[in-house]
């Protein structure tokens, strides 16, 4: 424990050193706060040749950044430290610290050091590049309950800790596709289905706090106990922009540049998919669970009978019904006009549900290759497989009126 003056010293003296990296203010705001910010993030840039420190303030709607140079920076800085954010983070090449600031004017600090080079002879051990990397200690996994404040994995949260890195490979992967860097505004994330919010909270961290990019999300789920539970640790990470909302996927309207829909059930996906469309959304990453829909209705009948040595086998019908519900997905989002893969998620070893359906909107809608070949795909089946009816009436013209 220390007093509020040498804290503010503390954070003044480690922006200003060579070896910094990022201050993140953010929680509950426990002085004066006029402009209404919710979260300010500094951190070095280089502007025409020189070091600057740029100041991010984020409000309810929009980011605004300002850059200055290290000697002018006693202005800005006290501006923010006036704010009393309840939570500061800062990062160098030294190590972590965190601070917080209890509402009887408290203050604890803790500290981190950086994990130490590995050795020559540890070369081909090293930890492979992912977003949120082991041995680095990191305050939303040490929250969660992933990671030990040495940056430690916790054996039990092994599998966890790479569904993490791998579903942020995929997003950062395609955030340049989807024209998700530079839009002057914050990202809008909407989490359907949301759960734990292990990887609703992982998104916002890694967008917000590692590559600068600032985002809101919104995590819906239709189970009260977890939204409680995901409310909270949004609270205690300090994620102002980061809010969850009870309710169902599909009833839920949000404006969403981006929609996550990670291990929705059945037909949750398709209508997780449907608000994906109708809002617009620049990019959807959804990993499909629990296939049921399909899998009541693929019959070997028609020109489809070719395949009953196949569909006579009960786990041979299911994983049929499995690739065909995607497949339908898949091909409807392209007629949708989004540029469309299915990739693997995680290893096997993880989850056996590890495929993601990965779109970016771009495309024209309405293709007529992709309209022949849906329909053509229905007509095998003698199915209208459920992404039909969630995407609805706009969707039904354009595969199922027949070209002038």
């Amino acid at each position: 424990m220390t007093d509020p003056l040498a804290a503010r010293t503390l954070i003044a003296n480690t922006i200003r050193a060579p070896d910094f990296r990022r201050a993140t203010f953010a929680g509950v705001a426990r002085g004066a706060n006029p402009a209404g910010w919710v979260r300010v993030v500094v951190r070095p840039v280089e502007l025409r040749g020189g070091r600057f420190l740029q100041f991010a303030y984020h409000d309810a709607r929009q980011v605004r950044t300002h850059n200055v140079a290290p000697a002018d920076a006693a202005t800005p800085l006290d501006e923010v430290l006036a704010v009393g954010f309840s939570a500061v983070h800062l990062d160098t090449d030294a190590g972590q610290t965190d601070i917080r600031l209890s509402k009887k004017g408290k203050v604890l600090i803790g500290r981190t050091a950086a994990p130490a080079a590995p050795s020559a002879d540890a070369a081909h051990n090293r930890t492979k590049d992912v977003p949120l990397p082991e041995g680095r200690a990191d305050h939303l996994l040490e929250a969660l309950g992933g990671m030990t404040p040495d940056g430690r994995v916790k054996p039990t949260m092994r599998a966890k800790f790479t569904q993490v890195n791998e579903f942020l490979k995929h997003l950062a992967h395609t955030l340049d596709d989807a024209g998700l860097r530079g839009l002057g505004r914050p990202v809008e994330i909407l989490d359907c289905g949301s759960g734990s919010g292990h990887l609703t909270l992982a998104a916002h961290h890694y967008l917000n706090d590692i590559l600068g990019i600032p985002a809101r999300v919104t995590g819906v789920d239709a189970n009260p106990h977890v939204v409680q539970k995901t409310t909270a640790a949004a609270q205690q990470l300090g994620a102002a922009d980061a809010r969850f909302a009870c309710g169902r996927i599909g009833a839920f309207e949000s404006t969403a540049d981006v929609v996550l829909a990670l291990h929705a059930c059945d037909t949750a996906t398709d209508d997780a998919i449907a608000q994906a469309v109708r809002a617009g959304a620049r990019l959807l990453l959804s990993v499909p669970c629990c296939h049921q829909a399909l899998n009541a209705v693929v019959k070997p009948d028609g020109v489809a009978e070719v395949l009953r040595p196949v569909l006579r086998h009960g786990i041979l019908q299911q994983r049929t019904a499995d690739i065909l519900t995607d497949a339908f997905r898949a091909l409807a989002l392209r007629i949708a006009g989004y540029r469309t893969d299915v990739v693997e998620f995680v290893s096997p070893e993880h989850t056996a549900r590890n495929l993601m359906i990965r779109a970016t909107r771009g495309l024209p809608p309405g293709d007529p290759a992709f309209v022949a070949e849906y329909r053509e795909l229905c007509r095998f089946w003698g199915v209208v497989p459920y992404i039909e009816t969630a995407l609805g009436d706009p969707f039904r013209r354009l595969v199922r009126e027949e070209s002038s």
